[in-house]
């Protein structure tokens, strides 16, 4: 089942890099200029896939990198050696490099298929950024500057009258915040603390309750 879900995943890539193809030669065939070509695409993959319109640029963006840059990542995707999450993984780690390295990194990670039996998430994550630091170190170094500048704060409505407010940040940013609540949640009294259950979401409730009162939103002890 998981292999057929890789090949469907591939083949549904090479559906979107073609239909991308077969839109920009007709937009240039009509005369339509270059900057416009293809405008809107995106949002309309999305819409056939049936994913939110953000996500347009993602499939897009993967589509043309597997069909046009990395064939042996394509090819181990297409016979299951390769998730669709992890083809995605592979993309992203190489998005900084040339098309020429990013054809480099393609083959020395994905051309031995057998090879990648065995790697999960973060073994084949790992292995696509040392090759990438090897072929480029000054455009990964660029790449995570660049991603330390766009941090961002972002919210959305979650079940019954809640909501999720996420923070993207640098990691030891985002680890000393979550040290910091925990140390805080740590001191404050819980309840729930005579069971291992209660224990946790008493801590988990003390942190969200110390980001709440620390951002300016109320105190501890007003919930």
């Amino acid at each position: 089942m998981e292999r057929a879900k890789s090949a469907a995943a591939a083949a549904q890539a090479r559906a979107t890099a073609l239909l991308d193809e077969k839109r920009r030669a007709a937009e240039a065939a009509a005369g339509l200029p270059a900057a416009r070509r293809g405008k809107g695409l995106a949002s309309e993959v999305a819409l056939a896939r049936r994913d939110c319109p953000n996500k347009g640029n993602h499939h897009l963006g993967f589509a043309r990198a597997l069909v046009h840059e990395m064939p042996h990542t394509l090819a181990a995707l297409e016979c299951g050696a390769l998730s669709e999450w992890r083809a995605t993984l592979i993309v992203r780690e190489s998005a900084c490099l040339s098309v020429e390295h990013r054809r480099v990194l393609d083959t020395e990670l994905c051309a031995d298929v057998p090879g990648l039996e065995g790697m999960g998430d973060r073994r084949i994550e790992a292995a696509a950024k040392k090759i990438a630091y090897r072929l480029n170190p000054q455009a990964v170094v660029d790449r995570a500057a660049k991603a330390a500048a766009e941090r961002t704060v972002t919210c959305r409505p979650a079940p019954d009258t809640m909501t999720y407010v996420s923070a993207l940040l640098p990691v030891a940013q985002g680890v000393a915040i979550y040290a910091a609540l925990t140390r805080a949640a740590d001191t404050t009294f819980d309840p729930l603390a005579g069971s291992g259950h209660g224990r946790h979401a008493g801590r988990a409730g003390d942190r969200a309750a110390n980001g709440r009162s620390r951002s300016g939103g109320g105190e501890p002890g007003d919930h």
